[in-house]
C-alpha cells in the first residue's frame, strides 16, 4: 500500500498483526537437546531477536515426526512431551513483542538413516542417493499429513501465533513438488496437480485443525537451487494461487539471492510475479541474502510485504532497532567466537556457521 515501509505493522490474512515487517528467517542452529526438546541456548538465541525488535520470529525447522528429523540438535514438535519447552519459547517471544511462528517440516530423503534409525522415505526412490530413500507408501502419506496437523495443534496449544509449513529446500514436501517425483498415483508423476497434492492436503489439514486466529503459512523455493531440484517457476506460481485457495495467511519465498531475477525469466523478478499470483490480503514474505535496510526496502518496493533475514539476523540480533536509523550499517562477518556467543550462539551453532566461508573469525575478540 502507498507509504508502506519496513516499520509499519504487518497484517496477516487472518488479521494477526506484527509490529513491523522484519522477520527472523527459520535457521538451522543445532541448539536443541538430543530428544528434540528446547534448550536454554536456543531460547536465548530466539529471545535476543525478539528483544531486538523483529516483528516476527520463526523457529528453526521443527520435525513433525521422529523419522523426519534432518540433523542433530533439531527442535522437535512431534510429541506432547515437548510442550513444556515449546510453551516456554512461545511465551518468551510473545512477552518480548514478537509474533512467534514454528516452522514445521519433515526431512523425507534428507533425514539421515543413522539419525532416524531406518531407511528414509521420499516421493519416490532416489537412485544414487547414499541414504537409499524408499518411495512413500499410502500409509506414510496419510500419517505424515496427520503429523503436520498434529504439530500445528501442538504449536497452538503451546501459545505460538502460527506455523509455517516448510515446502522449500528439498525437504519432504518439496520432494513431492519436484518433477523428479516419479510416482504413478495421485501424489506424483507428470501432473503438477498430483505432485502438489501432499503439500495442499497437509496445509488444508492444518488449516482445519486450528482456529482462524492462528496463522498458517507456507515456505517454498520458486525454482531449482541447491537441494531444491525439479522445480519450475510457473508451477510455483500456480502453487501460490492454489495455496491461497487452501487458506494460507502468508506465503514465504526463499530466493537465496533476492537481488537476482528469475532463471526461467531473466528479465523478471520473482516478487512481482508472486505478488500478482496471490490475493492482495495474503502477505508475501521474501528471504534472500538481505543485509541492509536499503536492500530490504528495495524488496518492499517491488511488492514484498515483509523481509526475512538469515545471516544478517545472526550477526545483528537487534537489526530492526538500529535500522530505523537510515545511516546505520549492520555488522558483517567475520565475527569472532566471543562476538557470536554474545549474540546467542552456542559452540555447536558457531561450529555450524564455519560452513559459511568467512563468517567465523578465529581472531581473539577485543
Amino acid at each position: 500500500m502507498p507509504g508502506t515501509d519496513l516499520f509499519t505493522p504487518l497484517t496477516f490474512r487472518n488479521g494477526v498483526r506484527a509490529r513491523n515487517r522484519v522477520v527472523v528467517a527459520p535457521m538451522t542452529n543445532l541448539q536443541s537437546h538430543a530428544d528434540g526438546s528446547l534448550s536454554d541456548d536456543e531460547l536465548r538465541w530466539l529471545a535476543l531477536r525478539a528483544e531486538g525488535g523483529f516483528g516476527v520470529v520463526e523457529t528453526c525447522a521443527a520435525h513433525v515426526a521422529l523419522d523426519g528429523q534432518g540433523w542433530e540438535g533439531e527442535l522437535g514438535i512431534f510429541d506432547d512431551r515437548l510442550l513444556p519447552g515449546l510453551t516456554r519459547l512461545a511465551g518468551t517471544l510473545r512477552n518480548r513483542g514478537a509474533v512467534g511462528l514454528v516452522q514445521i517440516f519433515h526431512g523425507g530423503a534428507r533425514a539421515p538413516a543413522k539419525l532416524i534409525g531406518g531407511r528414509p522415505f521420499s516421493a519416490s526412490e532416489i537412485e544414487g542417493d547414499p541414504e537409499q530413500p524408499r518411495a512413500a507408501t499410502s500409509a506414510d502419506i496419510e500419517r505424515v499429513i496427520a503429523q503436520f496437523r498434529d504439530a500445528a495443534v501442538r504449536a497452538h496449544r503451546a501459545g505460538f501465533e502460527g506455523v509455517e509449513l516448510h515446502g522449500a529446500h528439498g525437504y519432504l514436501l518439496c520432494q513431492f513438488l519436484s518433477a523428479l517425483n516419479r510416482r504413478d498415483d495421485a501424489y506424483g508423476g507428470a501432473s503438477f496437480e498430483n505432485r502438489a497434492r501432499l503439500l495442499r492436503e497437509a496445509t488444508r489439514a492444518v488449516r482445519a485443525a486450528v482456529p482462524a486466529s492462528f496463522v498458517v503459512g507456507v515456505r517454498i523455493s520458486p525454482e531449482d537451487f541447491g537441494n531444491a531440484k525439479g522445480l519450475d517457476l510457473d508451477e510455483s506460481l500456480t502453487l501460490a494461487s492454489w495455496l491461497a485457495d487452501d487458506g494460507i495467511d502468508f506465503l514465504h519465498i526463499s530466493l537465496w539471492d533476492s537481488s537476482a531475477n528469475t532463471k526461467k525469466r531473466p528479465e523478471e523478478h520473482a516478487i512481482p510475479l508472486f505478488r500478482r499470483a496471490l490475493p492482495a490480503e495474503v502477505p508475501l514474505l521474501v528471504a534472500g541474502g538481505v543485509w541492509t535496510r536499503e536492500q530490504a526496502e528495495s524488496l518492499v518496493a517491488r511488492g514484498a510485504d515483509a523481509v526475512a533475514l538469515g545471516r544478517a539476523a545472526i550477526a545483528n540480533p537487534d537489526w530492526p532497532a538500529h535500522a530505523e536509523d537510515p545511516v546505520w550499517q549492520p555488522r558483517r562477518p567475520p565475527l569472532t567466537t566471543d562476538e557470536l556467543r554474545e549474540r546467542g550462539l552456542n559452540d555447536g551453532f558457531i561450529q555450524y556457521m564455519r560452513r559459511w566461508k568467512g563468517f567465523v573469525s578465529d581472531a581473539t575478540a577485543g
